[in-house]
């Protein structure tokens, strides 16, 4: 992994000094389909950039730099995307909503040294909490307006009897059931066909030291009626988890989260950015459109320090 990346981001660099210096055409077809540009995930309130991977010329997605990633690669990481006042496309809803800026970073610093803080300006919603977006120098192939909001009311109670019956499915009592809890319910078009798609992290008591976690995907079919195209449940118990406290369970670690959405391969349908805190790093997924339902396009994680 760390020689592609490493490979990757030399290709990059050097596209033009090669289509400067070979001039036949195949040589420079093959470098620019060499080209990963990095994708980021916008978090802690717009003030941290962190790398969730590489995108190429065909939409395809391959892991990025990360803490344990050797200095070389890291010191060309940062000479290419973190220099102070680098602006990324701040990508809210699929669309380009503002900016991100570097501010600074520190490829030597203790557990953040593939990290940039930044300073973020946007047309949308102020980005904090589980509020997050996506960053990146990737061409943005849409003519879309951002598309991303809270949802109604009775959106929220129609997916909240979803949501009901995919914890029942997991033979949960019903009064644990009865009781849901949400970090957060997003309303987005992937498409731009005014047909709304639903993104959920909720989460039950199971018991005073486990919970249930429930990451979904769903749309409203030719009917009308709201179907989950995707869904991940996890158990964890108080036992299981590094801090010993479940209260850090109930704080957002270990919940798959929305970041965004963004259209990697240009097909017209954005693919499904999502964020995985834990412990001692991140985890990361990009979910693809598949036919009524959502395949795993890309699946990432990266290690920070050890907890």
């Amino acid at each position: 992994m760390k020689f592609r990346a490493l490979v990757a981001l030399i290709c990059w660099v050097g596209v033009g000094a090669l289509s400067a210096t070979d001039g036949s055409a195949q040589s420079r077809k093959k470098s620019q389909a060499s080209v990963k540009i990095p994708i980021f995930a916008v978090l802690n309130g717009g003030t941290t950039v962190e790398p969730i991977g590489y995108i190429n010329s065909k939409g395809q997605m391959s892991g990025a730099v990360d803490c344990a990633s050797e200095r070389p690669i890291l010191n060309a990481f940062h000479k290419s995307y973190y220099a102070k006042g680098k602006v990324f496309p701040l990508i809210f809803g699929g669309a380009p909503v503002g900016t991100a800026t570097v501010v600074s970073a520190d490829p030597s610093a203790e557990c953040s040294n593939f990290l940039g803080e930044v300073r973020t300006k946007t047309s949308r919603t102020p980005l904090k909490g589980n509020v997050m977006a996506l960053a990146t120098v990737a061409q943005v192939k849409t003519s879309r307006k951002s598309e991303r909001r809270a949802p109604t009311v009775q959106e929220r109670s129609e997916i909240e009897t979803l949501v009901r019956s995919e914890f029942a499915k997991q033979g949960l009592s019903k009064d644990a059931v009865a009781k849901l809890k949400s970090h957060n319910l997003t309303v987005l078009d992937v498409d731009g066909d005014s047909n709304p798609e639903f993104v959920g992290s909720y989460w039950i008591d199971v018991s005073a030291t486990k919970r249930g976690l429930l990451f979904f995907i769903a749309s409203r079919n030719s009917d009308g009626k709201i179907v989950v195209g995707h869904s991940a449940y996890n158990a964890v118990d108080q036992a299981d988890a590094m801090s010993k406290d479940i209260k850090s369970v109930d704080e957002g670690v270990y919940h798959e989260l929305l970041l965004d959405v963004f259209d990697v391969d240009g097909d017209g349908v954005a693919e499904v950015f999502t964020y995985t805190p834990s412990f001692e790093g991140a985890g990361f997924n990009v979910y693809k459109r598949s036919g009524k339902g959502w395949a795993l396009h890309f699946e990432g994680s990266n290690y920070h320090c050890g907890y």
